[in-house]
């Protein structure tokens, strides 16, 4: 079996690669390749597992008080049922590897190292220094927030954009401002992406003043609390990532909300156009992508060995080839870039620019086939790591330590002393 799986193993890569540029007979093949090897791993597991407790029956003192499931009869029985299950699953990996031939793929070997990287925060702060091309955006819109005319109570501004535009980042950079941090006597900063109950969102904005992780506390309790902290205050509040589209739920917030003095800010980051116009008292601000300049500035700054530009004007030129790819959106740089950090630009970002990234179909309002080319690029364990997470909600705040025991758990990685 370990040698069969071995001849798999070598010609994954390419299948994997294959899949991903829309091949239906392989990404079966490849189905199929999962079942079979799961199959496979749980067999091996019954098959120790049993051979474990044997060994700790057979020593245990009180082991002739059950000698009758360790009789030769059922001993045979066993070899046989779990010889029967083995023959079974060779068959099917033979009948996989032999349907591997129809497909001619390539013997590769994927990666075993990656490049670790950092990335900016994703709560309320930024670093404004590494912030590329959003100086202009983030004036325009605290131009609006500290608006003197302002007549109503409280308004709200939505800024809205496709995903990965950096609409987050642009709001970070507001909320830090010099000018904000005068203007308003009270900022909070509540990230509330798909689900969106009012109570949770209540209790996130008081958890954004106290600092503190709040104890269950009935709705009347926590409406107390919440008039107690904006009442007669001129506040700030970010609701990120906004995706519910039910006018009533947001009333019913909105509506908690109207203690604030005069000049209150409700500022909404958003994908959604609908949503938009449901929260809006005054005009949205679009953000669109990077200009050419603040583009390139960014993707030299990854692509590039400390962010210089070489001197060598061939390779200069096929990166700028790939951003045209990007469409400004800082997120497909990033994602781009970092995937070229790694590679070496004389000889392997032509092969990539005429390979991976044509087969790529990049549309103007959607991030997701940038993100699957750097998917696609992970080595196979690293890809059963990262798919793992989809089983967490979204925004689940996950603990590493007990993350990577999970995966050890499901014999995705193994410890450093171990073969």
């Amino acid at each position: 079996m370990m040698n069969t799986v071995s001849t798999v193993k070598a010609v994954l890569l390419d299948a994997e690669e294959k899949q991903a540029a829309g091949n239906h007979g392989v990404r079966d093949w490849l189905g199929k390749l999962d079942d079979a090897i799961y199959d496979a791993d749980d067999l091996l597991d019954a098959i120790s597992t049993e051979a474990l407790r044997r060994e700790i029956m057979t020593h245990d003192k009180k082991a002739k008080k059950v000698h009758i499931f360790f009789s030769k009869s059922n001993q045979l029985a066993h070899r046989h049922k779990m010889g029967h299950k083995i023959k079974m699953i060779r068959e099917r990996l033979d009948a996989i590897t032999a349907a591997a031939r129809d497909f001619h793929f390539k013997v590769r070997y994927a990666e075993t190292q990656v490049r670790n990287r950092e990335r900016d925060n994703t709560h309320s702060f930024v670093r404004a220094e590494k912030v590329i091309g959003r100086k202009n955006d983030k004036n325009a819109v605290i131009d609006c927030l500290v608006d003197s005319n302002v007549e109503e109570n409280i308004s709200i501004l939505p800024i809205v954009g496709i995903g990965g535009l950096g609409k987050t980042t642009v709001a970070q950079l507001i909320f830090n401002d010099e000018k904000i941090e005068k203007h308003f006597e009270l900022k909070m900063w509540v990230c509330v992406s798909d689900t969106f109950h009012v109570k949770n969102i209540v209790e996130k904005i008081l958890e954004s003043t106290t600092k503190k992780k709040l104890e269950t506390i009935e709705m009347d309790t926590l409406i107390g609390h919440l008039k107690e902290k904006i009442d007669g205050k001129t506040y700030l509040l970010v609701l990120d990532d906004v995706w519910n589209e039910d006018h009533e739920k947001w009333s019913r917030l909105k509506e908690l909300l109207m203690g604030g003095s005069r000049g209150s800010i409700i500022l909404v980051t958003t994908r959604n156009e609908s949503v938009a116009r449901i929260t809006g008292t005054i005009q949205s601000y679009s953000l669109r992508g990077l200009d050419e300049d603040a583009s390139w500035s960014l993707f030299k700054q990854i692509a590039f060995e400390k962010g210089q530009e070489p001197e060598n004007s061939r390779i200069v030129a096929i990166g700028r080839e790939i951003l045209e790819k990007c469409l400004g959106v800082p997120l497909a740089i990033r994602t781009i870039a970092s995937l070229l950090h790694s590679k070496n630009p004389e000889t392997e970002w032509l092969s990539f620019k005429n390979n991976e990234l044509s087969k790529m179909s990049q549309k103007e309002n959607d991030i997701l086939p940038t993100l699957k080319l750097s998917y696609d690029q992970l080595p196979s364990h690293l890809k059963h790591c990262f798919a793992y997470c989809s089983l967490l909600p979204k925004d689940y705040k996950i603990d590493r330590s007990t993350l990577i025991k999970l995966w050890i758990a499901q014999g995705f990685v193994k410890l450093s002393d171990q073969n």
